[in-house]
């Protein structure tokens, strides 16, 4: 991909992208913020004009759009680095886990592996910090903060393998 910025005096700036298929999208901020989206289809093509933003919005797009706040993942294996050497993972409760039916308390995985359940993902609900007494079930997906080491040891704790 190949982005060419040019100065537009009076204007702002124009970045303009190149895209696989061949064309090309072409920003154009103005001074005072105001971003205008055009797509150009060919080379010699004039560009239309998509869309236009405040200052504020294109921002708050371009958050989204650099995945601050949702960032897909390619794996089935979850895992976000905090720093050093902890980790918040994912971690999902099948039929046939050892802990399913029974609360964080019984569990006692915070005291066997030293990772913590920080929430819990059922269905499209989460329940944050979840209590002791918190019934694990099946088909729940545990968040859990810990080191390499101690997350391994929980998963397979969960896993009952």
């Amino acid at each position: 991909m190949t982005v060419y910025e040019s100065d537009l005096p009076g204007v702002g700036k124009k970045h303009e992208i190149d895209l696989s298929d061949g064309s090309q999208l072409v920003v154009v901020t103005h001074n005072e913020g105001r971003r205008e989206v055009f797509l150009r289809p060919d080379p010699d093509s004039d560009s239309e004009k998509l869309f236009e933003l405040s200052d504020d919005l294109a921002r708050q797009v371009g958050t989204i759009l650099e995945g601050a706040y949702f960032q897909p993942v390619k794996s089935q294996d979850l895992e976000t680095l905090l720093g050093g050497d902890t980790l918040l993972e994912w971690v999902e409760v099948d039929e046939d886990s050892p802990i399913a039916g029974r609360t964080l308390a019984e569990s006692d995985l915070r005291a066997k592996t030293g990772a913590s359940v920080v929430a819990i993902e059922r269905g499209d609900d989460v329940i944050p910090s979840p209590g002791a007494d918190t019934t694990i079930r099946a088909g729940d997906t545990l968040v859990v903060v810990g080191t390499r080491a101690d997350c391994e040891d929980f998963e397979s704790r969960v896993s009952g393998a």
